[in-house]
């Protein structure tokens, strides 16, 4: 999410200074690769690069050839074979053992609905998005169709324009049946030999972070580095502040029987409990209890969990625990509160992916899904 943020303050910036870019991405990876297909890099007439395709490996050339590409203002897709034991071909050892397609596309600023344009209208809000690129392994020699449709609600962006009649209805029937909840490529070799890039674009994770001390502070700074939006709460107006916490979108300072009625939530919103105080907690849990989140983290040993529940029971509350992490974090041995940062964070991304927290080691089959 980071990533494309950055990639539109980049296209903005070229945009401004009129200054050709081209938009590489990741279309479909076939074995082992450092990035998974959404990876993407912003590439300027001048050599500059925003984003990344890989390790580092594959830049160098995806940046010859986006400029290229920006010189002929026609899209191109380009392979990279890294199963090939003589990769030395790219210019340095890959070591990945997998194939990449990458598309690589001249952005026209003139028009408002270019790929980046459209990446632009699926982070504009806090609704999911779905965005379809469209690209032919077998014909990669002639210019590619590309990022030209975003579905976003009811709404349509973009453009089907270049695809025949018949295949059309059928993708028309695939976006509106659509409802995987990741990423999907999917090969249509009867129309053309294309396939199609289901791309999932979800909002960023927004973390209500309740607690202003200087141990949430690490965790702020940890959101900031991944992307995350961060909403900070609590009753200390002497510790709540911009200056302490510069990456917060908004601060909420107040009772918690204020603050609580002023937050919004999603499927992507998670909430921390760090204020080390109770009666506040108590306050805020309850209302967390009606809301539709994925994950509760609450900081401290489980016997203060335990008397939080139980004080809501007593109230005649039901308490759902399934989306409670108490005490909150991954056991990583941390001690500092940077170490329970980043315990805290890995908890959270390894949830809202769906994932049981191991070793990559003792992990069975490959590191990434297919796709």
């Amino acid at each position: 999410m980071k990533e494309l943020q950055q990639i539109i303050q980049a296209y903005e910036v070229c945009k401004s200074e009129n200054q050709s870019v081209a938009l590489a991405t990741v279309v479909q990876v076939d074995g082992s690769a450092y990035r998974r297909p959404g990876a993407r890099m912003l590439v300027t007439q001048e050599g500059n690069l925003t984003g990344a395709i890989s390790g580092g490996c594959l830049e160098g050339d995806a940046l010859r050839k986006a400029q290229a590409v920006i010189f002929q203002q026609k899209s191109m897709l380009v392979t990279y074979d890294t199963t090939d034991e003589d990769d030395q071909k790219f210019g340095v050892g890959l070591g990945c053992n997998g194939i990449i397609h990458v598309l690589i596309e001249p952005i026209d600023f003139q028009n408002s609905e270019n790929p980046v344009e459209l990446i632009k209208k699926a982070l504009s809000d806090r609704q999911t998005s779905l965005l379809l690129t469209l690209f032919s392994v077998q014909n990669s020699k002639s210019e590619q169709i590309g990022t030209v449709f975003l579905k976003k609600g009811s709404q349509d962006f973009g453009s089907l324009s270049k695809v025949h009649a018949d295949f059309r209805q059928v993708l028309e029937k695939e976006i509106s049946e659509f409802d995987a909840p990741q990423n999907l490529i999917q090969s249509f070799s009867e129309y053309q030999q294309l396939s199609v890039f289901f791309e999932v674009i979800k909002p960023s994770v927004r973390i209500l972070l309740f607690g202003a001390g200087n141990d949430t502070i690490p965790v702020a700074k940890l959101a900031e580095i991944l992307g995350f939006e961060l909403i900070l709460i609590d009753g200390r107006k002497n510790l709540a502040t911009q200056t302490r916490f510069p990456s917060a979108k908004q601060i909420i300072q107040g009772p918690a029987e204020e603050v609580i009625n002023q937050i919004e939530t999603d499927l992507n919103t998670v909430a921390l409990l760090m204020t080390h105080n109770f009666e506040y907690e108590v306050i805020v849990l309850e209302k967390l209890m009606t809301y539709m989140i994925p994950y509760i983290g609450v900081l401290g040993p489980k016997r203060k969990t335990e008397k939080l529940i139980q004080r809501l029971q007593s109230k005649g509350i039901q308490v759902y625990t399934e989306n409670m992490y108490a005490p909150i974090g991954i056991e990583i041995g941390a001690e500092t509160s940077e170490e329970i940062a980043l315990s805290i964070l890995a908890e959270i991304k390894a949830v809202l992916n769906k994932k049981q927290p191991i070793f990559l080691r003792d992990k069975q089959g490959p590191i990434h899904e297919k796709g």
